[in-house]
């Protein structure tokens, strides 16, 4: 009797095994269904690991037109939304800039499986999508293609997101509620949104930058900023200049400053280059070159946690040779900026209009050739406007910014130049006034009210160098390698250094320089 009872019981337990397993068996079978395992038309594609190469042709978003209504196309990229309406499935899909609906009904030829597995696929998923391009009866407002829609036939995934999104994509792609300031303290905090809808902080985009770089405004304003580099290069070589590529690890300081990130070289002490000032000098004025740029990291230990500044940023810096005025450098940046404006206006007019979308903007405006006033009929402006300020005194950010503002109601543009500063606010290399010795044969460049180029005529004389220097109270031995590259016959020269990240954030009228920088670096980011 014993035996028998245990027998049952062991048939009984060997019956719930069996069960369990069929039940495991058939749910592996529903999710393999579900994943298009076995099935050509959907599902997770093979890993892409160049073990071959095929006839597809993929076709971009930003060419799909309604020409090619009736065509079947492959096209790759973001599943950005995706969403389940009745027997239907929905997806906004995004490469670069462009946009476009898939949708996917089901049929004989797709399964429910399939409008699922769309579906129910992650945000930001990589996918590869086959169908026949439509024109829909009413255009798509939340696609940039709106015109065309896919009606899908294959549908696979290349690469699908395994970890939580930080922030939905489409509210980091949402327009601003409100002008930011674009001045004073910046502390990382956020305020809530007017309309009560859900923004992506800054800090949050930069904690998670390669995300928060996918956005049609972000693309936008480093397609914008590749091609201020090009139209830089293209611009000066075009006149004669020679592109340079100079050190960034130097001994001592690299302006006779104290702001530089010190680093032990070899039992040495070196620091990290402020800007490329006195190589470019020695290139352009002491070697033969006569007119050389450069573009590269500048680095500045600086502790300002302001809108405008960072501690890494990209400088293009210029110097070239003169015959007997800086003007003639003057000139050279002149043309040089009204060649970018021009150009961005009419080669990245896409782009320019996408980031308006978001960070809305007036375009900025400037004069030709550009407006030209010295610094002591700055000083003035401002006090006819009621501003106290010095002829000698350095202007203050505020200062700065309110005399844009009187120059763009005074003489209607957006960028000008003033020259002719105090000699005691400029570095010690640069050429004194023959005409006022408090004075220098320097300038600055503004857009917005806002600094972004400050230039000079160098002094490209020895015993003048040395004698700024004592001024300055800086070690001759610490700059000696850089004054004895005058000692054998220097051109007289000039130059100045542009902040890119800058230039790009005041042509497009942005709030933050963090927007304008591919991964910032400040007093408390460095990372990612």
């Amino acid at each position: 009797k014993k035996e028998a009872k245990a027998k049952a019981k062991a048939e009984k337990e060997a019956k719930k095994i069996r069960q369990r397993a069929e039940r495991e068996q058939r749910e592996k079978e529903k999710a393999a269904r579900l994943a298009g395992v076995g099935q050509d038309n959907f599902g997770d594609a093979p890993l892409v690991c160049s073990k071959e190469v095929t006839d597809k042709v993929w076709t971009g978003i930003a060419d799909l037109k309604p020409v090619l209504a009736g065509q079947t196309v492959l096209v790759r990229g973001h599943v950005q939304t995706s969403r389940l309406v009745g027997k239907g499935a929905f997806i906004l899909l995004r490469s670069s800039l462009f946009s476009v609906q898939g949708v996917c009904f089901e049929s004989k030829e797709i399964s429910n499986a399939m409008v699922k597995y769309i579906a129910g696929l992650p945000s930001e998923s990589v996918v590869d999508v086959t169908g026949v391009v439509s024109v829909p009866d009413q255009p798509i407002d939340s696609a940039t293609q709106k015109m065309v829609e896919i009606s899908i036939t294959k549908f696979h995934c290349i690469s699908k997101t395994c970890a939580p999104m930080p922030f939905l994509m489409e509210d980091a792609c949402r327009p601003d509620c409100g002008k930011e300031t674009d001045v004073g303290a910046y502390t990382g905090e956020e305020k809530e949104s007017e309309d009560g809808l859900v923004r992506v902080g800054q800090e949050v985009r930069l904690d998670n930058r390669w995300l928060d770089l996918r956005t049609p405004a972000n693309q936008s304003i480093f397609r914008i900023e590749s091609m201020v580099g090009h139209l830089f290069r293209q611009n000066l070589m075009d006149k004669g200049f020679v592109e340079i590529h100079t050190p960034k690890l130097i001994g001592g300081a690299s302006e006779g400053g104290s702001e530089v990130f010190q680093l032990d070289y070899f039992g040495q002490p070196a620091c990290l280059a402020m800007s490329p000032q006195l190589h470019k000098q020695m290139t352009a004025g002491c070697s033969g070159f006569e007119r050389v740029f450069e573009t590269g990291p500048v680095f500045r230990a600086e502790k300002s946690n302001t809108r405008r500044h960072l501690c890494e940023f990209t400088g293009f810096d210029l110097e070239m040779a003169i015959h007997e005025h800086y003007d003639e450098v003057l000139d050279v940046f002149s043309d040089l900026f009204i060649s970018i404006f021009d150009g961005l206006n009419e080669r990245c007019k896409t782009e320019i209009e996408r980031v308006r979308e978001q960070h809305p903007f007036e375009d900025i405006k400037y004069l030709r050739p550009t407006l030209k006033i010295t610094y002591a009929e700055g000083c003035k402006l401002l006090r006819e406007s009621g501003v106290d300020q010095d002829d000698y005194e350095d202007l203050s950010t505020e200062n700065e910014k309110k005399l844009g503002n009187i120059v763009k109601e005074k003489f209607g543009t957006d960028f000008f130049f003033m020259d002719k500063y105090p000699l005691s606010v400029r570095p010690f290399y640069t050429m004194p006034c023959p005409e006022n010795p408090k004075l220098s044969n320097s300038f600055d460049f503004f857009i917005r009210g806002q600094e972004i180029l400050s230039g000079a005529q160098r002094i490209h004389v020895p015993d003048l160098i040395e004698e700024r220097a004592k001024t300055w109270d800086i070690p001759l031995e610490d700059i000696k390698s850089y004054v004895d590259s005058f000692r054998h016959g220097a051109l007289p020269h000039g130059g100045g250094g542009i902040g890119l990240e800058r230039v790009v954030m005041l042509f497009l009228g942005l709030p933050n320089i963090r927007k304008s920088a591919w991964f910032p670096r400040d007093p408390k980011r460095i990372a990612p």
